[in-house]
């Protein structure tokens, strides 16, 4: 059956907003960007950008993606009170397609305990706050919060109010992961039989993995009548996750007889984007990670590498290729030109500005220099460790360490800081921990390391290394950053040196703010 025969399900993103939301996986204002980049060239119908008035840095980065996005909704999430509705619909405004998303909770739990309302208190704030929002932007999403654990005729009368009201979206949030397929697909459909105006709204659904089920609720949902999916890159989120978009879009194609139903989701792009929040978050997905992992497609078992080698639908029921999975095989080398490399970019799914691909051509001849060979994941590394516009204000000129096990190890960095060079050596536990005291003494700025991760990019003796860390500063933000290069110790400096100059950018104290 054709998608021409069959439900469009819209996919709503929120890696930028419930997905940052995740430990450890803030992005900067340029990792936004990057992200938001990705997820419209992949089609992605609605952006969830941030939460406008959580601070002004929120503030800044929602209204930034919304100037970016040309093709997809861009939307802010708000409490449904006015002064975060207006505060939305300031940032989203200057989009072409904006849209506010209000919620407020609506369990019996959430009311008492946290609201501190009645049901009709409820119910006529979330009336209300759907009215004003309405009256700012044609494009309303109200949430229910913890709707999976609310009570049916509470729903019933809430949905219908707030559509009433003008909500185009009524989103179906199983927050806490409490749900299981069958009562959440029961749900949407006794909601569906419930409402006398639903046929006036999209039923949108946004389900939490903590029972490891967002995807399989996702999916029952969408069975039962759903529009709408929201879901994250790699399932990131709070706590366990969201519902991974890979998963459901995949499973949609692959069983598109089960469900009648499509996305516009270029899925070729799925990988690509994968890559793109590992690289800015630092958060890596396990290796039999579903659709994205590294085994996925991996075949270890003879008999099944028999099957596969006869026919790939033995054992495979997608291609690597449907989803954009490089061949990781050298298709550059150091006598390659610069339009071949710049296709390759193209290819895994780069999307630059033709200055910076020169600046990466120039990396990428360096790195042919060092290495006998360059994979596609040499390139992918090479193309993401750095952002475009990155901001440096102190950069590496060169370094000299010194290890071993019988005496303390020194290091010795000099950092172009304008223009001056500045040079300090340090002793510590080993040369990447005195090249950070060295980093930080040249700087004049007092942090400390909360996670640090090295991993190879490629197999063998020259694979480049790819360094990740995050660094805690004194007025409680934290910043990420990450490095590549053949060796351990260059690659864990520039790291530490894009977390810190992402930092000073954004006013931590140091010495070049003095």
């Amino acid at each position: 059956m054709s998608t021409q025969d069959s439900r469009k399900i819209r996919i709503f993103d929120t890696t930028l907003r419930d997905g940052e939301q995740s430990p450890g996986c803030t992005m900067n204002l340029r990792d936004k960007l990057l992200v938001a980049e990705m997820l419209e060239a992949m089609r992605v119908d609605v952006i969830e950008a941030g939460f406008a008035i959580a601070s002004t840095g929120d503030f800044e980065s929602v209204n930034s993606i919304a100037k970016l996005v040309k093709n997809s909704t861009v939307a802010s999430l708000s409490r449904a009170l006015v002064k975060d509705i207006d505060c939305a619909w300031e940032a989203v405004k200057v989009a072409p397609r904006p849209r506010i998303h209000t919620f407020l909770a609506t369990s019996p739990l959430h009311m008492a305990a946290k609201l501190r309302k009645t049901p009709d208190e409820v119910y006529e704030q979330a009336v209300e706050a759907v009215k004003y929002a309405r009256n700012l932007c044609d494009d309303i999403e109200f949430s229910l919060e913890d709707c999976s654990r609310s009570e049916r005729p509470f729903i019933y009368k809430v949905v219908e109010g707030v559509i009433a009201a003008g909500a185009t979206t009524v989103n179906i949030p199983d927050t806490v992961g409490y749900a299981v397929p069958e009562e959440f697909g029961a749900l949407i459909r006794d909601i569906r039989n419930n409402v006398p105006n639903i046929d006036k709204a999209i039923i949108a659904v946004h389900c939490h993995n903590d029972l490891g089920l967002a995807v399989a609720n996702s999916l029952a949902a969408i069975a039962a009548g759903a529009g709408q999916v929201e879901c994250t890159i790699n399932g990131i989120g709070e706590r366990a996750g969201n519902a991974a978009m890979e998963e459901i879009v995949m499973a949609l194609k692959t069983r598109h007889e089960c469900f009648n139903a499509h996305t516009d989701i270029d899925t070729t792009k799925i990988y690509a984007a994968s890559r793109c929040v590992c690289n800015v978050t630092g958060s890596r997905v396990q290796a039999n990670k579903a659709i994205v992992g590294e085994n996925a497609f991996a075949h270890e078992s003879g008999i099944h590498q028999h099957g596969v080698m006869a026919n790939p639908l033995t054992y495979e029921i997608m291609t690597p290729e449907s989803i954009g999975v490089p061949r990781n095989k050298m298709v550059l080398g150091k006598h390659s030109g610069k339009h071949a490399f710049a296709q390759r970019l193209e290819d895994l799914g780069f999307h630059y500005d033709d200055d910076y691909v020169t600046e990466l051509f120039t990396k990428f001849k360096a790195l042919a220099d060092r290495k006998k060979t360059v994979s596609d994941a040499d390139i992918e590394a090479l193309a993401s460790k750095a952002g475009v516009n990155e901001v440096q204000l102190a950069k590496l000129d060169r370094f000299s360490s010194m290890a071993s096990n019988a005496i303390t190890s020194v290091s010795t960095i000099r950092l172009a800081v304008g223009d001056r060079l500045i040079e300090k050596v340090a002793t510590g536990d080993g040369p990447i921990n005195a090249s950070f005291r060295a980093i930080c003494d040249i700087l004049g700025v007092t942090c400390r390391l909360e996670d640090f991760q090295l991993s190879a990019v490629t197999e063998g003796m020259d694979a480049q290394c790819e360094a990740s860390v995050r660094v805690l500063f004194e007025d409680g933000r934290t910043y990420r950053g990450r490095g590549v290069s053949t060796d351990i110790v260059e690659a864990s400096i520039l790291a530490y040196l894009q977390a810190i100059n992402t930092a000073i950018s954004e006013g931590a104290p140091s010495i070049l703010t003095h």
